[in-house]
């Protein structure tokens, strides 16, 4: 009992010590804010009494410009990852491919015409025989209900925020902020309380739950966080949880349209610990160099390209409307007209626009001599964007579809196709175990930059760029979910 009290003194303290230092902080940049100011408008009257020239008035003028530019850029610090952690599902979940097949034929709830689509889709997509299902859905029949998923959520997040408690050396006490993203599961209490009551978080930790934000999720809570820290000084470190509850999300009906998340979706989870404090970056493994984020709801066509609702029977399922993979295009291309002023170096926009005045000339001597042979309009380079990618993992032919729709090699596409080999789609985590994976093979040096790249439901297409500031630490990049396979990647045949 005394030791409990004792802990509890000292986070409190810990908690007061923080807050303190940012309320300070806060109350340092109103007194020189006030100070400028009214140096500034005593330097005007100067100015006004000794009739000096009129170009003194800028000086003040420029004073005051500045400051408010190094206020904003000290309130709206830059972004730190300061570590992350994936988590590797017991072997005991494991589900291979046959296993699988013929798990659907046993439990009764599809026809054999629903089992044969869905081996096809399986066969077809890529994935291997280690990737693993949650305990309920190995029972027969599954057992999807809403305990069973709480029960997921706690074997999914504990695990994942242990490691990444213990890999950073930060106690739950000092998180201030706490954002859970997942889909297609929203208990009450929240998911992002059941943690808080696990860890015994600080009783003014701000919780976010987000859901129905599918793959993109990723960008959405690492915005949410760095809003957060921005918005309230005494908030230094946040965590951002990504998982989805598969147990819930399961599909027993018999709409081939509503089958494929049973094909991709795997379990895992993912959690990173982000600081934008200058005082805390010393040991933070990345830099966020750019959030970009493209939302096309507004349109009725990209809003109803993947949604839940019932079957014909009354069976809820998450349906691909039609045509999806077009407006996965054109949200894309939409993404990368916002991303690109701020990704593509000077050369490779230089190299653009001298491609984009060539083709123009081109086009017009076509028309001039009546000639209408289709052109292909010049793209960027995106391969100069970045040294390494991780894309949204639903499946080799859409990993190979966005990929190739940023002018991506096979070697480029690797983590994206690998993961989902190993582990299957596990929506915005997947992100972040090919970052796993990029890291056990020993590629991401320091300097290099790591474009994270999601795609969701609504449509909304989320960009993070992080670059890589701390040294290569070979033993911890082997402690991850690719610990005991990376030998075996990349395989030839996915």
């Amino acid at each position: 009992m005394r030791s409990h009290t004792g802990r509890g003194t000292a986070a409190t303290a810990m908690a007061l010590d923080t807050a303190h230092r940012g309320h300070l902080l806060a109350a340092f940049h109103g007194l020189l804010g006030a100070a400028t100011l009214f140096l500034c408008l005593l330097a005007e009257l100067l100015v006004f009494a000794t009739r000096r020239h009129a170009a003194l008035h800028l000086i003040p003028v420029c004073a005051i410009l500045l400051l408010r530019r190094f206020l904003r850029r000290a309130s709206a610090a830059d972004t730190w990852l300061v570590d992350f952690a994936c988590l590797k599902p017991p072997r005991r979940l494991r589900i291979p491919v046959a296993a699988l097949l013929e798990h659907l034929h046993l439990i009764g709830c599809f026809d054999a015409g629903s089992v044969e689509f869905m081996a096809k889709v399986i066969e077809g997509s890529g994935m291997g025989n280690e990737t693993y299902f949650p305990a309920p859905l190995h029972h027969i029949p599954p057992t999807s209900t809403h305990a069973a998923a709480v029960e997921e959520a706690r074997a999914l997040f504990f695990p994942a925020l242990d490691d990444l408690f213990a890999r950073t050396g930060v106690p739950p006490s000092r998180v201030g902020a706490l954002v859970v993203n997942c889909s297609g599961f929203c208990p009450a209490p929240s998911l992002a309380a059941i943690i808080v009551a696990r860890y015994r978080m600080r009783d003014d930790v701000r919780t976010f739950n987000l859901s129905g934000m599918g793959c993109a999720a990723g960008a959405v809570g690492v915005d949410v966080a760095r809003g957060v820290m921005a918005a309230h000084a005494g908030v230094r470190y946040a965590v951002v949880v990504s998982a989805e509850i598969v147990t819930v999300g399961w599909y027993s009906g018999r709409d081939q349209g509503k089958l494929l998340l049973n094909c991709y979706f795997r379990t895992g989870c993912s959690a990173a610990l982000v600081t934008n404090s200058n005082n805390n970056h010393g040991g933070a493994r990345y830099r966020l160099v750019s959030l970009t984020r493209t939302n096309q709801s507004a349109s009725d066509r990209s809003y109803r390209s993947g949604y839940r609702e019932e079957d014909d029977e009354g069976v809820t399922g998450f349906t691909l409307g039609q045509g999806v993979g077009r407006m996965v295009s054109e949200l894309l291309r939409a993404h990368l007209v916002a991303l690109s002023p701020a990704l593509l170096p000077l050369r490779e926009k230089l190299r653009y626009v001298l491609l984009s005045l060539s083709s123009s000339s081109s086009q017009q001597r076509r028309r001039d001599d009546n000639k209408s042979l289709p052109t292909v309009p010049p793209m960027p380079d995106f391969r100069a964007a970045a040294d390494h990618f991780c894309l949204s993992s639903s499946g080799r032919p859409m990993i190979w579809r966005l990929g190739q729709g940023l002018g991506l090699g096979e070697r480029e596409m690797e983590a994206a196709l690998m993961t989902f080999h190993r582990f299957g789609n596990q929506s915005a985590a997947s992100l972040w175990y090919q970052l796993a994976y990029l890291e056990a093979k020993g590629r991401v040096r320091p300097g290099d930059t790591v474009w994270q790249l999601g795609v969701g439901s609504g449509l909304k297409a989320n960009s993070l760029v992080w670059e890589r500031v701390g040294d290569a630490d070979v033993q911890r990049a082997m402690a991850g979910p690719w610990a005991d396979c990376i030998h075996n990647y990349p395989v030839t045949e996915t």
